[in-house]
């Protein structure tokens, strides 16, 4: 499968978050000779996170080896695995010899979120999720490998998270209320919304500890947002951690940090 990329592809957003890739092993493949890829890495093996109006910009390094050495990449696309749609350009590659038969091409793509409420006939948001990348692969001899498949990786929409923790400062023992809203990227109108239904951890970190520790879970309600209570033992800071979905990205909040009186 080549993908139904809406856009043009040339011969060719910041992600960040979590995820490695897989190598060509038991890729779908066709071609001459004895050229072939023997691993592929997208973006450092971090998800691609886009957001609204960012521009995302993101490697895919992929290792090529031929006994004639490698001349480098002719195609390269990345699209959803289960629906084939895609929205990355190809807008550069470099490749760096590594020995006479072994070459890294790291192909540069480029996602402007300004294209995606046009990019697809359907809801673009369905395209967050598993993808996968596909390449043509050449060699100094004259042979080339048409590689379906060779990674997977991690396409999510941006999220957003906030804390407030009332009142500040508490007297010790007194209940504190923490609030804060979830939202997620929608690349259909390119705003944040509230995301509900989702479990959200709440984290605590005493004053002069090196870390946060998880108190309670929570779930997010209508538009997206947290309300709990706990009780303050000690002064210190509170903050929300979603560790995100399949198709969206995990984010931390910031910490609010809360005094005793």
């Amino acid at each position: 499968m080549r993908g139904r990329t809406a856009r043009t592809v040339s011969v060719l957003a910041s992600g960040v978050a979590a995820l490695t890739l897989l190598s060509a092993t038991g890729a779908q493949a066709e071609g001459r000779g004895d050229i072939r890829v023997t691993k592929t890495v997208v973006n450092g093996g971090n998800n691609v996170i886009v957001g609204t109006t960012k521009r995302v910009t993101y490697p895919i390094a992929i290792t090529i080896r031929d006994n004639s050495g490698v001349k480098g990449l002719s195609h390269v696309s990345v699209f959803n695995k289960t629906n084939g749609w895609g929205f990355s350009d190809w807008v550069d590659t470099r490749c760096e010899k590594k020995s006479s038969t072994t070459s890294v091409c790291t192909a540069t793509m480029t996602i402007a979120p300004a294209w995606l409420p046009d990019s697809l006939p359907d809801d673009v948001n369905h395209t967050a999720g598993t993808w996968q990348v596909n390449a043509t692969v050449k060699a100094n001899d004259g042979d080339y490998w048409i590689s379906d498949h060779i990674a997977e990786f991690k396409m999510k929409r941006a999220s957003k998270l906030t804390t407030d923790a009332t009142p500040e400062p508490v007297a010790k023992g007194a209940q504190l209320t923490v609030t804060g809203k979830l939202s997620r990227a929608n690349w259909e109108d390119l705003a944040y919304h509230g995301l509900a239904g989702q479990d959200v951890k709440l984290q605590f970190k005493k004053a002069g500890a090196a870390h946060y520790s998880t108190v309670k879970t929570v779930k997010t309600g209508q538009a997206g947002k947290l309300s709990t209570k706990v009780t303050a033992a000690s002064a210190g800071n509170w903050r929300w951690y979603f560790p995100g979905t399949t198709t969206t990205a995990r984010v931390v909040s910031g910490g609010d940090a809360v005094s005793l009186k």
